[in-house]
């Protein structure tokens, strides 16, 4: 067993206990929270490999808090958007951490077999997947450790409880050099304060390294032997010369002429220097092409200073935008900036609308914002099946989110359930980016009222020894041929979201620092667009359904809802509204007019109202008895008739007058100091109800 201490917390490593039979494994626990990590590496890759086939499993099993799942099945299904959101952090440090030459399906699993509140899981998943790594036979260039942090009143807090992380939520990955990956979500933060964020849990985290070094040493097993070559340096020379062929092609701007314009020189390749149709030849040269593009493209930046569409390194690509682009949709935006295109709507919806979601770190979680990103294949000209969103999707849409969040307004000041969804109709790079702009645009279409307009950016990095380049708004393929996609995304007053993850074996804090500074002025530009376009939210669609509030007694809420929820369900059913109690008092009408909020507006005071004396009512006899009648007022209001109130005369038998189930106008006389209300008919005759 192993410890390292982060801050005030200690994380234990035990080794050579669990699952004996994978390349590595590792039990990572702080306090009660345990991670088991496994890694598994094929002996040899797949005849003709020429990409690396990492997979990274975070699995959350419910019995780590004690509980069974929900559901029919009762037991774990598919993935939850939150562990696939895990498993892309946890995936992303740990790709370029490995040799290019090691080719082999390699799979990463992390299982949470035990959990506590106060102790996350995730930051424990990615230092097992480096340990179990280093202790492997597989090759692997670490070590690689990660760590979270939060900002509550001004001050960083190492692994912030859940929900409690203030200003920052910033989960970074890095190994002892440079930082590998950044994933955050800030309240209007700065540049100087993000830096100041990294920098901080980059040192927080050297124990990690220490003991990954030190393990290793002592139980760690020989690292397999590698060629040295991937299968495009066996027949690179033979293409090398096509360089100004390949430079050529690049420099076309259009991007689906570009792609036509490099498949050419991919067949010329293939074919010509293949005669015989050889399949590990064919391979081998396809490799070869695909290594003299990325060299093309990285020397013309480098050496030249020239982008593939002419731009300067700082330059953005032309922007238009609209809104009430959609007839029907409550709020929609259109957001074109070069070959990118997004498309947003904005629906709006009750508390009944808000996502319901369980999770072993949070049961029974609910969102009243949404957002869904949809990447459909027409948007890069090509034709495949429709599927589902996979994990690219939900990153994407999870990072938009993130940006969008930090301005939207309370619920006190708007009360509606918000889902947006982005249509991505063409991509051309940072298609994320134009979701963040065309989302702020669509709420205010909408009539959202948020706290200020955000706009977000894609940055790029290409670098070779001690040369550089940091790119404003990157193409597709400077992101592809690149060695960074850095994603910035925030208002005039800072920073909201940001995501970074790096191909090389790190970035240090001076690139770092001017990747930030170039984001800012290209987020500054973007804005001034989106301003132009719309800068106040405009007034709710006519489609969108009208909420109203009204506040009830909370000892009036079971009136209200009725025995089973009788009530209630008759009220929704007969003015065709939906109303939302909440335990405070406050009653959410929503209707699709105003006329028929105040209906329900209505009947609920008629509800909930204390009888006063004077009121008259249109009862119903529930009870006869001797003395009199027990008179039901509304559901769960009853009063008592006396026989000496039925008639200006006097009265021998109650049925006489009246019998249980008729309907009959009573007048309240009289509410003692218990609540129990006296009624007269008699007192009622020849007039109309009051309530």
């Amino acid at each position: 067993m192993k410890e390292a201490k982060v801050g005030d917390k200690t994380i234990c490593f035990e080794f050579q206990k669990f699952a004996k039979q994978a390349n590595g494994s590792v039990m990572v626990s702080c306090g009660d929270t345990q991670v088991l990590v496994t890694v598994c590496a094929s002996e040899a890759p797949k005849e003709g490999q020429d990409f690396f086939p990492l997979s990274v499993d975070y699995i959350e099993k419910f019995y780590a808090a004690g509980r069974i799942p929900g559901g029919f099945v009762k037991r774990e299904t598919k993935p939850s958007e939150a562990e696939v959101l895990t498993a892309r952090v946890i995936d992303r440090p740990l790709r370029p951490s490995f040799p290019e030459e090691f080719l082999c399906e390699t799979q990463v699993v992390c299982t949470v077999m035990s959990v506590d509140p106060l102790h996350h899981p995730a930051p424990l998943a990615m230092v097992g997947a480096s340990t179990a790594l280093m202790i492997s036979d597989i090759p692997f260039n670490g070590p690689v450790a990660s760590i979270r942090v939060g900002k509550k009143d001004g001050q960083l807090v190492l692994d912030p409880v859940l929900g409690e992380e203030g200003d920052l939520d910033l989960t970074l990955a890095a190994n002892p050099d440079a930082v590998l990956m950044v994933e955050a979500a800030a309240n209007f933060l700065s540049e100087d304060e993000m830096i100041e964020a990294i920098t901080f849990a980059h040192d927080a985290m050297r124990p990690l390294f220490e003991m990954q070094k030190e393990v290793q040493k002592e139980i760690g097993k020989p690292k397999r032997t590698l060629t040295g070559n991937t299968l495009a340096d066996t027949v690179y020379p033979e293409v090398q010369h096509l360089e100004g062929h390949a430079r050529e092609a690049l420099q076309i701007r259009e991007k689906q002429a570009r792609v036509k314009g490099l498949k050419a020189l991919k067949d010329k390749i293939v074919t010509e220097l293949n005669p015989d149709g050889d399949s590990a030849r064919g391979k081998a040269l396809a490799a070869a092409y695909e290594k003299l593009i990325y060299v093309s493209m990285r020397n013309m930046i480098l050496d030249d200073r020239k982008r593939i569409d002419g731009r300067s390194f700082t330059d953005i690509r032309q922007i238009t935008c609209e809104t009430k682009v959609l007839k029907r949709t409550h709020g929609s935006a259109l957001f074109t900036r070069g070959e990118t295109q997004a498309l947003a709507t904005v629906t709006l919806g009750s508390a009944d609308d808000e996502q319901r979601m369980d999770s072993i770190l949070q049961a029974n979680f609910k969102k009243a914002f949404m957002l869904h990103y949809n990447f459909p294949p027409f948007s890069v000209g090509e034709a495949k099946p429709m599927r589902a969103p996979g994990r690219r999707e939900v990153g994407h849409g999870a990072l938009a989110y993130k940006a969008l969040e930090a301005v939207l307004p309370e619920t006190n000041k708007f009360n509606y359930t918000i889902r947006l969804v982005s249509e991505v109709l063409e991509s051309n790079g940072s298609s994320s980016m134009a979701t963040v702009c065309a989302g702020t645009m669509a709420l205010l279409d909408a009539g959202v009222p948020i706290k200020q307009p955000v706009a977000g950016i894609a940055m790029g990095l290409v670098m070779e020894g001690d040369k550089y380049a940091v790119l404003s708004d990157i193409l597709g393929d400077e992101d592809h041929l690149g060695d960074m996609d850095f994603k910035v995304t925030g208002g005039q007053e800072g920073i909201t979201a940001l995501q970074m993850d790096i191909k090389i074996s790190g970035l240090n804090k001076k690139i770092l620092a001017e990747a930030l500074a170039q984001a800012k002025e290209g987020r500054q530009f973007i804005l001034k667009k989106l301003v132009a376009t719309i800068n106040e939210p405009a007034e709710l669609s006519q489609w969108a359904p009208q909420i109203f509030e009204i506040k009830i007694k909370e000892d009036k809420i079971r009136d209200l809802i009725g025995p089973g929820g009788k009530t209630i369900k008759k009220l929704v059913a007969d003015l065709q509204v939906k109303i939302d109690i909440s335990d405070n008092g406050i009653v959410n009408i929503m209707a699709p007019d105003g006329a028929s909020a105040e209906r329900a507006k209505q009947a609920i005071r008629a509800i909930t109202a204390d009888p006063e004396v004077g009121a008259i009512y249109l009862g119903t006899i529930k009870k006869v008895v001797d003395f009199g009648a027990f008179v039901e007022l509304r559901p769960g209001l009853e009063g008592l008739l006396h026989i000496s109130q039925l008639e200006n005369r006097k009265v021998d038998r109650v049925t006489d007058i009246v019998n249980e189930g008729e309907q009959v106008l009573v007048k309240v006389i009289d509410v003692d100091r218990q609540g129990k209300i006296k009624l007269s008919r008699k007192d009622a005759l020849g007039k109309r109800p009051t309530v």
